[in-house]
């Protein structure tokens, strides 16, 4: 394959269900629809992990986040793992980011050799209060976010502006700085993630009366799980919402789906008219996806479709045009990719990566592939594990009061039926569970995850302490300050 340029678009808390390409109905996103008609579209790409942090530390590295300990957003990704971005910088090409990284710090070693407007977690350390899976802690702040959603202003859509401008302004540059080697820009968006405020012109395009109710959000309709319990009880949601709260949110997330794309159409525009177009591929995909009121719950976190589930798309010469993949993806399968793009080698180091390159993928169906997915942070009082093969997705939880489950998702795409304890699916139960005994031990990989936070709970001055601190909800964007609640 020849060596290109690869242009990485990325987004946060972009739901694979929020875009008119992946069959939704209302959502408008033009140009992203546009970029799946022009490459391959993998329809069953998956979160490492439906958290921000955690998402993030599994993409740059290409290992699962029981191998590297990145568990919550309490722990970001320092460098100490090999990235691809550490691998592309050790031979000299240009590795750029703009935009969102949501690691420790801008003076950790992560490999960029240049990082423009970064957002990384808070003083090094980010948010503690979801390392209290006990139940104990609640994120008051979501409820907030609710009642506030509709039409406006955020520091949130102007920092996707400013990363917009710079990014169109970066391939204005490099298109005058010729490079010898293929270089990779990282793009990283912000938007779709809360506060749940839309600017006014694409919050219009989703009239309250034409959005459909959310799945399953009822009380009466909702999953009886307790992993669906958890989540709202730290989220800090209620057991109903006035109609108008949940249809001005989702139409908000709606409309910051569609800005987002408007962005994204700018850039694409920049690097067509800079004609950069021929020999630079694009990748786009999202770290974890958004509930936006299905099963009653807002933001991410669990294991459905609409959170664990994102955005695959995959533009660029040696790449079939206007194709659908459906085998499974995760974010894992990225660093190879991005080596393969910029024609790097593959090294004996690599053995350890999980992933395997989209381009391969791309070239053929493959039954037999399996995502994997995993959960240790705020909100889950138990590890949870995912497997996503062929038609079929188990969910295990480590606690014995959480039950696991089992959906067909070929003829139960939103996943209203568990599987797992019928009798004519205990083969399917039984050869998932030994595939995730293949990959990991998940109660030891729980009691790790547990002890860590645990241990750096101890050393914030104790469980009082950490709940006494409160939280600053999103991660304020550059040059704004967390205000704690």
């Amino acid at each position: 394959m020849k060596p290109q340029n690869l242009l990485f678009l990325f987004s946060d808390q972009h739901s694979k269900r929020a875009l008119g390409c992946y069959g939704h109905p209302l959502v408008k996103t033009p140009n992203l629809d546009a970029l799946a008609a022009r490459g391959t579209r993998f329809s069953n790409a998956y979160t490492n992990s439906p958290i921000c942090v955690p998402a993030r530390a599994a993409l740059a590295t290409g290992r699962y986040v029981f191998e590297t300990g990145y568990w919550d957003n309490g722990k970001a990704y320092e460098g100490s793992v090999p990235s691809w971005h550490h691998r592309l910088a050790s031979l000299g090409q240009t590795t750029t980011s703009i935009g969102k990284l949501h690691f420790r710090s801008a003076q950790d070693p992560t490999g960029f050799s240049d990082s423009q407007i970064p957002m990384n977690v808070v003083g090094g350390v980010g948010d503690l209060l979801g390392c209290l899976r006990d139940g104990s802690a609640v994120l008051n702040k979501y409820r907030g976010y609710l009642q506030e959603a509709g039409a406006g202003d955020s520091t949130y859509i102007q920092y996707d502006h400013d990363i917009t401008e710079l990014t169109v302004r970066w391939l204005e540059d490099i298109r005058e700085q010729p490079q010898e080697k293929p270089w990779v820009l990282f793009a990283s968006l912000v938007c779709p993630h809360p506060p749940i405020i839309s600017p006014q012109s694409f919050y219009d395009l989703y009239p309250l009366n034409d959005i459909d109710w959310p799945r399953q959000h009822d009380a009466s309709d909702r999953p009886d799980h307790p992993a669906i319990n958890d989540i709202r009880q730290f989220l800090g949601i209620p057991d109903s919402l006035p109609e108008d709260t949940v249809r001005r949110s989702m139409a908000a997330y709606y409309g910051l789906c569609s800005y987002l794309d408007n962005n994204v159409g700018k850039i694409l525009q920049a690097l067509e008219r800079n004609g950069l177009s021929d020999n630079t591929r694009v990748l786009y995909t999202s770290d974890h996806g958004e509930a936006n009121g299905d099963r009653g719950i807002w933001g991410k976190s669990n294991m459905y479709e609409e959170s664990v589930g994102v955005p695959m798309i995959l533009v660029g010469d040696g790449v079939p045009a206007g194709q659908v993949i459906e085998t499974p993806v995760s974010h894992v399968d990225c660093f190879p990719t991005i080596t393969d793009c910029v024609g790097l080698d593959r090294l004996d180091e690599d053995d350890c990566l999980r992933g395997r390159s989209l381009f391969d993928i791309a070239g053929g169906a493959e039954p037999d592939r399996i995502a994997f997915s995993e959960f240790h942070a705020a909100g889950s009082r138990t590890g949870v594990f995912m497997l996503r093969q062929g038609d079929y997705k188990y969910v295990h939880y480590v606690d014995v009061d959480y039950p696991d489950t089992l959906f067909d998702l070929s003829s139960d795409p939103d996943e209203y039926r568990n599987l797992v304890e019928e009798a004519a699916y205990r083969e399917v139960r039984a050869t998932f569970q030994q595939q995730l005994a293949q990959l990991c031990d998940p109660a030891f990989v729980n009691a790790q995850a547990r002890g860590d936070q645990l241990a750096r709970i101890a050393a914030a001055g104790g469980r009082q302490a950490v709940l006494n601190g409160g939280s600053f909800g999103y991660t304020p964007a550059p040059g704004e300050t967390p205000v704690y609640s």
